[in-house]
């Protein structure tokens, strides 16, 4: 379902665009991904809405199926895109499990600041981004993805969850939509 309205204090956050994860094999181009994110993030800033940008400093623990390497990261690996253009105004969240809100002050932060609705966009579609999208709906937010503004890395799973997965927890829409939105508001 494409964005109905946004509420008079949404806020934007973009997960895990970062050098790290940035460098790895995706299915959507991560150049378009990271250009249309830092697009959202301009406007939302325009419009003095909250920028939450979100980076992994560690992996979850417990065991999965899939083998995880157990290693040092690289000393720029958590280092957000310079293309995000971090301000000061902008809300980090430093998180260690695959989604935003558990175990960090992202909950508190955008009640803090009356925020209703969030607009997610990042990496991975279906590993933070949807975490993220799961607490933010079981929390009472209305969530609206950014599905040009997302990838993961894998294609299939990528359409899955955009066509299957996240009309359960709120609505998709063109980054060009959400920016349209933003642009008829005072």
């Amino acid at each position: 379902m494409p964005l109905a309205e946004l509420d008079p204090i949404a806020a934007l956050i973009v997960i895990d665009l970062q050098r790290g994860i940035v460098a790895m094999p995706t299915a959507q181009p991560i150049a378009d991904v990271v250009q249309r994110s830092a697009e959202l993030a301009r406007a939302f800033r325009r419009h003095n809405l909250p920028v939450v940008l979100v980076n992994v400093t560690a992996a979850a623990p417990g065991r999965t199926d899939i083998r995880r390497a157990v290693r040092d990261f690289p000393p720029d690996w958590t280092e957000l895109v310079p293309e995000l253009d971090r301000q000061p105004t902008d809300h980090l969240v430093s998180k260690q499990r695959v989604g935003a809100f558990l175990g960090t002050d992202l909950d508190a932060y955008l009640r803090s600041r009356g925020v209703t609705q969030v607009i997610l966009a990042g990496v991975a579609t279906t590993a933070g981004v949807e975490s993220t999208a799961r607490s933010a709906a079981d929390l009472g937010y209305h969530v609206v993805f950014a599905a040009d503004a997302m990838t993961d890395m894998s294609a299939e799973n990528h359409r899955h969850a955009i066509e299957k997965i996240f009309p359960r927890f709120g609505q998709c829409d063109s980054t060009s939509a959400i920016l349209d939105a933003l642009n008829k508001r005072a």
